[in-house]
């Protein structure tokens, strides 16, 4: 089955796929269905499911949602990094859970009273959250690399609509979130065919933020998250919320100047001056970042 499935791939795309082997995790990390990680301010959140290619069912939904709720609510962590063990980001939602337990499965309609399907779809964060991509990244794993900020890539890392193929609709952000990240023409390609995308592809679209060698998909995140970890706050943050404003929410372009505006001016005095002060020692001089 998974050789038709590879050469299905090949046809498809004229690339060789083959595939990837069960990556061994750690034997402590063995029966929780996500497992999270702090170092200073910066939290790896990972999902434990490398036997089913870290497809989501209710339990690591529910797990998910409470240690990205935690991240956001935790003043002293400021990025958290998504990834999965295994070898494989997610391959979306458990369909043998879906086609046998139908019964126990509770979809909330109402968006603003109940999480997605995958948990933490329907958040929206105030602070950066980067995924760390690595085999498949398909159907509502695809979703829940949308909902990052950011998204590092490895070389040989699947992603696309593969629900397509079973009838399985995006109701996790896809259809939201990917249509802004690159564009409609481009998202309607992907969300019509169910193709796969590689990392190439996804770094020319715009899907894809970063690509890596296999294998350095999460430690290449790590440093992109203690790098932004490492800038003053308020102003990263105030920057982020701006953008996303004027992409998702402001109803004109002037009430998107007017919220940058309100929300730029208090970090002057916080974070601004401050910096104006070590620039002027010489901190930063020629475009460095040490």
């Amino acid at each position: 089955m998974y050789l038709h499935f590879f050469r299905s791939l090949y046809v498809l795309t004229g690339k060789t796929y083959l595939p990837r082997p069960v990556r061994h995790f750690c034997s402590t990390t063995q029966g929780q269905a996500v497992v999270s990680e702090r170092k200073a301010s910066v939290v790896s959140v990972a999902i434990n499911r490398p036997e089913v290619r870290n497809a989501v069912n209710q339990e690591t939904a529910r797990r998910l949602l409470e240690e990205l709720e935690a991240f956001e609510k935790d003043p002293a962590l400021n990025v958290a990094v998504l990834h999965g063990i295994g070898g494989n980001f997610c391959a979306g939602y458990d369909l043998k859970e879906l086609a046998n337990h139908t019964a126990s499965l509770k979809l909330e309609q109402d968006v603003t009273k109940g999480p997605g399907p995958l948990g933490p779809s329907r958040l929206e964060f105030s602070k950066p959250l980067i995924a760390a991509v690595s085999g498949f990244a398909v159907a509502g794993g695809l979703e829940l690399a949308l909902l990052a900020d950011l998204r590092v890539v490895e070389e040989g890392a699947i992603m696309g609509v593969f629900c397509r193929r079973f009838g399985v609709p995006l109701i996790d952000g896809g259809t939201v979130r990917l249509p802004r990240l690159i564009g409609l023409s481009r998202a309607l390609d992907l969300i019509l065919t169910g193709r796969p995308i590689g990392a190439q592809e996804a770094l020319a679209y715009g899907l894809a933020n970063r690509v890596v060698p296999d294998g350095q998909g999460l430690q290449a995140a790590l440093q992109l998250a203690e790098q932004i970890s490492s800038f003053p706050q308020q102003c990263l943050r105030a920057d982020r919320s701006s953008a996303i404003y004027s992409c998702y929410d402001a109803p004109s372009f002037m009430r998107a100047m007017q919220y940058e505006v309100d929300n730029g001016a208090p970090v002057i005095l916080s974070e601004a001056v401050a910096g104006a002060s070590k620039f002027t020692t010489g901190v930063g001089r020629g475009g460095t970042f040490s």
